[in-house]
């Protein structure tokens, strides 16, 4: 079992601890979208009583498409997350893909996100955790979950132990992803530190619409339900009012009208599953 600490100010993870949630669109859209979305997410929350952490991305680095969007950039985009921060009291994650960065972000955010195609690059995790935030490093799909063990062991140089891993699916063969659950006891058992379970990333299908990502959307009950019984520390999810029209990642981002029903399920789930526990 990783040891239990503050993922953001007020949410535990780890440790037992039941699982927090960190949802959000994928892309600052706008500020009155991002705005709207967090207002939503948080009123939606603290209706089900469970932990939230605010998550968008000031810019998407990574599209298929030089064409594609990818945000408002940094400085405007961390802005918004401020404002987000301040007028909902929502903890906010967000990603940062070079140590500049990091620090930069470090000034606005609670939690410090490492995209999964940067899972492995020493220079960003150490700023990354040289800033003491909490940082959540997603698993490269490239990755067994036994090599999360050197990710863990670069971070840990800096003296911070606040580290997440996060699972988003494992490439096979061409254009699809698949979730190995086994990969979460694995990451846990060579790494130390809490696995957070990635709903949406890992219904992805690389490349699957030729100039952009494609995804199976309508699985993430599935495979977050899975993931409940085989048991992880937290759940990450992207959300849209529109995920249709959405800016980025429009086939597997969730309504968020479905999202309520899926977390009631999820905790459920995970409820069952630590009271049956040896132990217990």
């Amino acid at each position: 079992m990783a040891d239990l600490f503050e993922l953001a100010p007020g949410i535990r993870i780890g440790g037992g601890a039941p699982p927090p949630f960190i949802a959000g669109p994928c892309v600052i859209e706008s500020r009155d979208h991002a705005l709207r979305m967090a207002e939503r997410i948080k009123k939606l929350f603290d209706g089900l009583g469970v932990p939230v952490v605010y998550k968008s991305s000031y810019d998407k680095a990574n599209r298929t498409s030089v064409d594609s969007f990818r945000g408002p950039g940094i400085e405007r985009g961390l802005e918004i997350l401020a404002e987000i921060r301040e007028k909902t009291g929502l903890p906010i994650l967000t990603d940062v893909h070079d140590a500049a960065q990091a620090t930069r972000a470090a000034e606005v955010v609670d939690v410090l996100q490492i995209p999964a195609f940067l899972c492995r690059q020493t220079d960003l995790i150490l700023a990354a955790a040289k800033t003491g935030k909490s940082v959540n490093v997603k698993k490269g799909q490239f990755l067994a979950p036994s090599d999360t063990a050197e990710i863990a062991k670069k971070f840990r140089q800096t003296g911070n132990s606040r580290l997440t891993l996060c699972e988003r699916g494992t490439t096979f063969g061409y254009g699809n992803l698949v979730v190995d659950m086994r990969s979460f006891p694995m990451m846990r058992e060579a790494a130390g530190v809490p696995v957070i379970f990635d709903v949406t990333h890992s219904l992805q299908l690389p490349g699957g619409l030729g100039n952009a990502t494609g995804g199976l959307r309508q699985y993430a009950p599935t495979l977050a339900r899975a993931a409940a019984a085989a048991g992880v520390d937290g759940f990450f999810m992207e959300v849209h009012d529109n995920p249709d029209a959405a800016l980025s990642d429009k086939t597997t981002q969730l309504p968020i009208e479905s999202v309520a029903a899926l977390v009631k399920q999820i905790l459920a789930i995970d409820r069952a599953r630590r009271e049956t526990a040896p132990g217990n």
